[in-house]
């Protein structure tokens, strides 16, 4: 079916998106992977073209352009040259809304033109050894002293982490309070007691950097709140619609990606004398696929549309999150065994989507947890 989500501003950004990847990414993957961990050059350059900072405000340095569409068209571009580890995902889809909704103008002078260039990388510190997609079992506090707040705690699997120059750490600032108790502070590189642990060894996306971070008596100026203090969980639950949406566009894009991949090896490799794609089971299982990401791109385009006009609901993002990391997470995987041996190989983009692509259902809140938040809206 023919989208009818873009526009011709849409469709030009899609051109320089898709050049910068080309130019600036693609041919840096290995190297990335290897290292694990994606150079700042390439954030740089990012920043310099003017993808980093397309839902900033003008007079910060950005685009001025909060419109989600953007961010959809590079992220596809990402997964379509199968770029995994250049965190800007969760610099711009994840953290602007936070600083452009939350800040105050001294933070935002503070942050946000180095946020657009690139120098300035950004990361979320919610997940915790004892806590994940529970928020309220957040156990990091902070206790104000004067005019500083005073950040103790442990924060784990955070992407960007070891990169990171200003991390909105999820802090309890009141022990007694509930989920009420829950405030965001802002600690930037360089804070006595803010320290990183190892860059976590993960079975995918090597080339993005995935940190264990650690607070030990973290002292942050009293001015490093961000929002209200108290308010966090509540800002959380504003904001993560975006980040599951985001996750959901990464996965329509990948089994879309993937699926193209192997009708051209159906095609391609023979067995007893014709194509793979001659027989009944490999069309069978086609078909069924290219039903299934069909219908995942159309309610995947559908949520962008609602989350352009503000209307996108709780439970919309939590089943385009679980419905399409699932179906993206089958058709790779389907994928895969159409491939044969071949498709176990890592240097095929099938095998590296397998392995990049398994955190989709577990990250921005697993599957389970978007069941109960849409069986929660039924009224059970």
């Amino acid at each position: 079916m023919r989208r009818e989500l873009f526009n011709d501003d849409h469709e030009a950004f899609r051109e320089t998106a898709r050049a910068f990847v080309a130019k600036e990414l693609t041919p840096h993957v290995a190297e990335w992977e290897e290292a694990g961990v994606v150079s700042r050059d390439a954030w740089l350059a990012a920043g310099a073209q003017g993808l980093l900072g397309f839902p900033i405000e003008e007079e910060y340095g950005g685009g001025g352009t909060d419109d989600f569409r953007f961010n959809a068209v590079f992220d596809e571009e990402l997964v379509r040259a199968g770029i995994s580890g250049f965190g800007s995902p969760l610099h711009v889809d994840i953290i602007a809304p936070y600083l452009t909704k939350l800040a105050t103008a001294e933070q935002k002078k503070r942050w946000l033109p180095g946020f657009c260039t690139g120098e300035l990388i950004t990361a979320i510190a919610m997940t915790e050894p004892g806590a994940g997609s529970d928020l309220q079992g957040i156990r990091t506090t902070a206790v104000r002293d004067g005019d500083e707040w005073v950040i103790n705690g442990q924060k784990t699997f955070i992407s960007n982490g070891i990169l990171a120059d200003l991390v909105i750490v999820v802090c309890r600032t009141d022990p007694d309070a509930g989920h009420e108790g829950i405030s965001l502070l802002v600690v930037e590189r360089g804070a006595e007691g803010f320290e990183r642990g190892r860059n976590l060894d993960k079975i995918g996306q090597k080339a993005q950097d995935t940190a264990e971070l650690f607070f030990n008596d973290v002292r942050v100026p009293a001015d490093n709140l961000l929002g209200e203090e108290g308010k966090g969980f509540v800002y959380l639950m504003q904001n993560l619609p975006q980040e599951r949406l985001s996750i959901a566009v990464a996965s329509a894009a990948t089994a879309e990606k993937i699926l193209d991949i192997t009708k051209e090896y159906c095609h391609s490799r023979t067995a007893f004398g014709r194509p793979i794609g001659k027989f009944q089971n490999t069309r069978f299982e086609l078909a069924e696929m290219a039903t299934e990401v069909q219908i995942g791109r159309v309610f995947t385009d559908r949520c962008i549309t609602e989350h352009v006009r503000g209307e996108l609901s709780v439970q919309h993002a939590a089943m385009a999150k679980w419905w399409l990391s699932e179906m993206s997470k089958r058709v790779v995987d389907r994928c895969l065994q159409l491939h044969g041996g071949y498709g176990y190989m890592v240097e095929y983009p099938v095998a590296k989507a397998f392995l990049d692509t398994r955190v989709q259902t577990i990250y921005g809140g697993t599957t389970e947890i978007m069941k109960e938040i849409v069986g929660r809206s039924m009224g059970f």
